[in-house]
């Protein structure tokens, strides 16, 4: 008997179920993913040879790039309605990450392989009256510095809810969420001058978690307070918190979008890698950090373990960012800010 035929290349394997969940996310595969995904593979076929990305960017290299960017600008340029591109757009970014991710990323950390972290990551259980929404641009998945993976990697993927901007199924399951608990449990971590922002003391948690005999009331007690965190560089934040404002148009008749700010922001450790446009902005996963630590000092919590479940999200980021820093090192890089900096002005002044 011949033996089996080896196995194809795992570029030329259909986008499964259960590949797309071990990114971090619970929902089906998105059919405008799918579609792209398929669109890909069927270039690597015409082509008779696979398909090279530079690693976790979904950077198309040689031939192919123009024969793939043609095809989807032919694409994009013939829809008329903004919401379809908006969803091309997004599809085709996330199908081009996890083809160029194979094989290179670990799915659980986002980092490569050869520097995943998982085995220093503690695992711990969110209190269950809490939920956060990781509102993630389509050009940070799978980026390895992201900050926002490290929330569902410690509390899991029910607790910590990847919607991606621009993925129908994701933002409809969010909103879906949304109006099964009510507006007065949806709150943006977001510091936006035009929105209506409040403090902690302003969500009042002692009366959403008070008893009482009315059903309804009983059944809207149940459902969690939901956080959403805006995961995307500042720039592109700006246009995700509009979108989140014209849902909320929609939904609640007003763009008032809850919003919640700390007067004195926490300085991440990541702000060693990762500029920020000034040091009282913070990345996403720094954000929940502060979030949890300020809520445990509510009475009404004191309780819930907030403290200890911020404890091991600040771990969890210090272990990524050691992740990193042994990355760079071994690969010759830069660390600080200071000298990516002095290093870039004196590559542009030889240039």
């Amino acid at each position: 008997m011949a033996p089996p035929p080896p196995p194809p290349p795992a570029s030329r394997i259909g986008l499964s179920l259960e590949e797309w969940q071990g990114w971090g996310t619970s929902s089906p595969v998105p059919a405008m993913v799918n579609t792209i995904f398929d669109d890909l593979r069927a270039l690597e076929r015409e082509m008779d040879e696979p398909i090279n990305f530079s690693g976790p960017r979904g950077k198309l290299q040689g031939e192919y790039k123009y024969m793939e960017d043609r095809k989807h600008r032919e694409a994009y340029d013939a829809m008329t309605d903004s919401e379809e591109k908006l969803q091309f757009f997004s599809a085709r970014q996330i199908s081009c990450r996890l083809l160029g991710s194979r094989g290179y990323l670990c799915q659980k950390c986002w980092l490569a392989s050869t520097d995943c972290m998982c085995s220093n990551i503690v695992n711990c259980s969110l209190w269950n009256g809490l939920r956060f929404w990781v509102y993630m641009h389509p050009k940070d998945f799978l980026r390895q510095n992201n900050t926002g993976k490290l929330l569902w990697q410690i509390f899991g993927v029910q607790s910590a809810c990847l919607c991606l901007f621009g993925v129908r199924e994701h933002e409809e399951s969010m909103w879906s969420a949304f109006q099964f608990a009510g507006k007065c449990k949806v709150w943006c971590l977001y510091p936006d001058q035009h929105a209506t922002t409040q403090s902690i003391e302003d969500i009042g948690f002692p009366n959403l978690l008070a008893s009482s005999d009315s059903p309804a009331t009983m059944m809207c007690q149940e459902q969690p307070v939901n956080f959403v965190l805006i995961d995307g560089t500042w720039n592109n934040s700006a246009a995700m918190f509009r979108r989140l404002k014209q849902r909320a148009r929609i939904e609640w008749g007003t763009e008032d979008f809850p919003c919640l700010s700390f007067p004195n922001s926490t300085v991440s450790v990541m702000h060693k890698l990762r500029p920020q446009p000034s040091w009282d902005r913070t990345c996403t996963a720094a954000a929940a950090v502060q979030l949890l630590s300020e809520l445990s000092h509510l009475p009404s919590l004191e309780s819930k373990g907030l403290d200890k479940q911020a404890e091991a999200l600040g771990n969890a980021l210090v272990v990524l960012l050691d992740a990193l820093i042994n990355r760079r090192k071994r690969m010759g890089r830069s660390i600080t800010r200071r000298e990516r900096s002095n290093n870039n002005r004196s590559y542009q002044k030889h240039e």
